[in-house]
């Protein structure tokens, strides 16, 4: 066992975790945290995608100890007071959800390009969803999802 120092969804914390195991192990079964999805388990489909100092990562191919010293945001960490998060409230109000085993893992994406860009452009969306893959749906309603939610951000929604 190891100690982990980190700050997940604002709370700071230290713990003594197997060295051996993914952050996306940590979070699902040390913290709890199954919002973050495990799809592939190769880095590939962006299921499990978190924010890590302000950057979308997929948490399945990061050895928990990589998170030493760091900031992480999982889907569980977007809504405040019981109020979802715009983007979340964007995916449900343009019908960007079908089976709902991608959604966070998009959300996550999503949020990362909106925390650093928040006038993106469509061909800014597409990139930052790249990694993300959906099995269900176009990614129209997805693209429009995030626009709109950058528009509500824009102005303080």
């Amino acid at each position: 066992m190891e100690r982990l120092n980190v700050t997940i969804n604002g709370k700071a914390m230290s713990v003594d975790v197997d060295p051996g195991i993914r952050l996306v192990d940590f979070l699902r079964d040390n913290l709890f945290l199954t919002g973050t999805k495990i799809g592939c388990g190769k880095g590939e489909c962006g299921a499990c995608t978190v924010i890590m100092n302000g950057k979308a990562v997929t948490s399945c191919i990061i050895p928990v100890m990589r998170a030493q010293g760091a900031v992480i945001e999982t889907i569980e960490g977007l809504s405040k007071n019981g109020k979802l998060h715009p983007i979340q409230e964007e995916f449900i109000n343009k019908g960007a959800i079908q089976c709902g085993f991608c959604t966070p893992g998009m959300i996550m994406s999503s949020k990362a390009l909106l925390d650093e860009n928040n006038d993106p452009t469509s061909d800014e969306v597409r990139e930052a969803l790249g990694g993300n893959i959906c099995r269900c749906t176009g990614y129209v309603k997805i693209e429009e999802a995030v626009m709109s939610a950058a528009d509500r951000m824009r102005k303080g929604e």
